[in-house]
């Protein structure tokens, strides 16, 4: 170990989809795979994660919302570090663009009788929901959500900005993956991004890995919300992490991973998800924004954990990381050594 490593909170990452190979959304995800993917997270640093579900059939979403929960039960550092499900759909925009990847033959409004069988079957471990508010019964799902203790967050959306206005008031308090999840093509003003931004009700989740948001954009976004009101997240798929090459998925087919880590449609400029993990997104913002490097930080540790009621995570005494210069050394979480180098 050098001479003077440097302590730093862990971090904290409300949308994970996948890394270095491991899928929370595959179909023959097992507990093993969400022990896999944990410890690949704990030797980059992130202690504590929402392992996210996309949009499925409900059968689909049941089945891995019961295999998280196995693997919570059985390993209680796990039960730690997964400190919740991150639920994005199947209440989405249906529209390209908006739509992303995800499937539109399993898109549907919200339900509020559907949310409480994925709180059965995760054993209430459901913590955030992301739904276009422009969904049939968007305002009522919302407000039920919040009164159960599920955080709601706009996203994969094409809503006029009196429904993200709708939203808001029902309670919604988080944007996904702001700038990202949208049409190509918006109106100058109004647009529903300008409207999410100014309003200071929600926190902005924000893709910090250099390919989804350009860097002036991401800057001038927080500035806009504050960096009290921005989380740096990864929004990392299976692929994140991997070696450069081609790739066959169950979702986009043959993805190209490049050096930078970069994730393509294969022949495409099309993005295939996100192919960093947050240690990665925070290297990457230090370097590019002209942001405190201290906010950042926070950005992806103190705030994030704030949102989970985990504020004694990022506290002295919580969860940490030693690093020399920017690798991770040594991870701790819940007291406990996870990862050595």
């Amino acid at each position: 170990m050098s001479a003077d490593p440097r302590v730093e909170p862990g971090l904290v990452d409300l949308q994970v989809n996948g890394y270095a190979g491991h899928d929370v959304n595959a179909d023959d995800v097992t507990p093993d795979t969400l022990t896999d993917l944990t410890r690949a997270l704990w030797a980059r640093g992130v202690t504590s994660y929402l392992p996210t579900v996309i949009t499925a059939s409900e059968e689909k979403i049941l089945h891995v919302l019961s295999v998280i929960a196995a693997a919570r039960r059985e390993d209680p550092l796990l039960a730690h570090s997964i400190a919740g499900v991150h639920v994005e759909g199947p209440s989405l925009a249906a529209e390209d663009g908006p739509r992303g990847a995800h499937d539109i033959a399993r898109l549907r409004d919200p339900d509020v009788a559907e949310l409480d069988r994925w709180q059965q079957a995760a054993e209430g471990a459901v913590r955030l929901v992301t739904l276009a508010p422009e969904r049939a019964g968007a305002a009522p799902y919302i407000a039920a959500a919040s009164a159960r203790g599920v955080r709601i967050s706009l996203g994969h959306c094409a809503p006029s900005p009196q429904q993200v206005r709708a939203g808001v008031d029902a309670g919604a308090t988080l944007s996904t993956h702001l700038g990202n999840g949208a049409a190509s093509m918006l109106p100058r003003h109004p647009n529903h991004l300008w409207t999410q931004l100014a309003d200071d009700r929600l926190t902005a989740m924000l893709i910090a890995d250099g390919h989804h948001l350009p860097a002036d954009t991401l800057t001038v976004m927080i500035r806009a919300k504050g960096p009290e009101r921005c989380v740096l997240t990864s929004d990392s798929a299976a692929l994140a992490g991997m070696p450069p090459g081609r790739y066959r998925t169950p979702v986009g087919g043959d993805v190209d991973v490049a050096l930078d880590g970069r994730l393509n449609l294969a022949g495409t400029e099309y993005l295939a998800g996100s192919g960093s993990d947050l240690r990665t997104c925070l290297n990457w913002a230090r370097a590019a924004l002209p942001t405190d490097p201290t906010l950042l930080l926070d950005m992806a540790s103190r705030i994030p954990a704030s949102l989970l009621g985990l504020e004694e995570r990022t506290a002295a005494g919580g969860d940490f990381v030693l690093l020399e210069e920017d690798r991770v050394a040594e991870t701790y979480a819940a007291g406990t050594l996870v990862h050595r180098a």
